[in-house]
């Protein structure tokens, strides 16, 4: 994240982050302009009562991340790590797209992880779309330059492994 976003004040959006912890280690490391979003209230919950008066410095929205409005170039950082492999209409893609394209800045870095090609097809029962780094970029196009991309293989809390495709991109 790091290279990612250089400043203490970049302003990074975390993406289905809801019980995560990604934003625990962004306000411990100093980050000021912190957002999550994520459709469930509950989830947004427990990490507001985690992180305890360290709340007050996110900006927490609840809604769907393909229909929320988000502020114009707002962001430096949009991350996401699997919500995307959760949207498997063509419609719901390009609509996610079309947010982030919509609300990071030119410049600003996109990181998606979605299950990798060896990924499982359901997960909590829903259905995904599993990805190789050609075909999940191929899902944003040209306007986001694909700056690397790495396949992590994840264990889960139950002792299974997922696979997983990593993907930065920077916004032209």
């Amino acid at each position: 994240m790091a290279d990612s976003a250089p400043s203490a004040s970049s302003a990074i959006i975390d993406v289905g982050g809801g019980e995560a912890t990604l934003v625990d280690d962004l306000v411990a490391q100093g980050y000021s302009d912190v957002t999550v979003l994520d459709i469930s209230p509950a989830a947004i919950d427990v990490a507001k009562s985690r992180l305890g008066m360290s709340a007050a410095a996110v900006h927490w929205i609840t809604g769907d991340n393909t229909a929320v409005e988000l502020e114009p170039a707002r962001y430096d950082v949009w991350h996401d790590r699997a919500v995307f492999h959760f949207l498997t209409s063509a419609g719901d893609r390009a609509a996610y797209v079309r947010q982030i394209a919509r609300s990071v800045r030119p410049g600003g870095h996109v990181i998606v992880a979605a299950f990798g090609p060896d990924g499982p097809d359901k997960c909590s029962g829903l259905d995904v779309v599993r990805y190789d780094a050609e075909h999940l970029h191929g899902e944003f196009g040209p306007k986001f330059r694909l700056l690397d991309s790495v396949r992590e293989l994840h264990e889960t809390h139950w002792g299974t492994h997922q696979q997983f495709m990593y993907c930065l991109c920077r916004m032209e």
